[in-house]
């Protein structure tokens, strides 16, 4: 990391990391629309602009907003929710009103210390590679579980709207 950025004023460095996030989301935000477009002028034409899709895309613009800015507390995960939010056309507006949360929350993450976390990690592996397998092991465990716990919410929820949806059939006369 250079000495700048681990020793610069907070003001100076979180303004530089927020600067570079934003214009990288974008680029690769802009980069996925690019792709889309190419995908759009091809045979896969069909596929790409039918109804599914459309109804997928209107369901992430309309669902899937809060995992842009959630995609930049991980690594490598939020390059491919910003071309994907490409790809799949959301409109410009509201993918940057839902991106800049997740900039300004990665510039100051790594201001006050994500880097060194990372060069921590990196220290961990040369040292002892199962304590690192141990703890990216645990992180995975407890993201699983929030995932299964968030699924079995969600099958719930629509077992309880089917049963409570009025009958199509009408009931039998006496």
């Amino acid at each position: 990391m250079p000495a700048w950025i681990r020793e610069g004023p907070f003001a100076l460095v979180y303004g530089f990391l927020l600067v570079v996030v934003f214009c990288r989301a974008q680029g690769t935000y802009w980069l996925g629309r690019a792709i889309a477009a190419g995908a759009l002028r091809s045979r896969w034409s069909a596929a790409m602009s039918g109804p599914r899709m459309t109804r997928a895309v209107d369901a992430i613009d309309r669902w899937g907003l809060p995992v842009i800015p959630l995609s930049f507390l991980t690594v490598g995960f939020q390059t491919t929710v910003n071309a994907a939010a490409g790809f799949l056309r959301i409109r410009w507006v509201r993918y940057t009103v839902a991106m800049v949360p997740g900039c300004l929350a990665w510039a100051l993450i790594y201001t006050v210390g994500g880097l060194a976390a990372f060069e921590a990690g990196a220290a961990l592996l040369a040292r002892s590679p199962w304590a690192l397998a141990v703890g990216v092991l645990l992180v995975l465990l407890v993201g699983a579980a929030l995932v299964l716990r968030h699924r079995r919410s969600r099958e719930l929820r629509d077992e309880v709207e089917e049963l409570s949806a009025p009958s199509p059939v009408p009931p039998a006369a006496p």
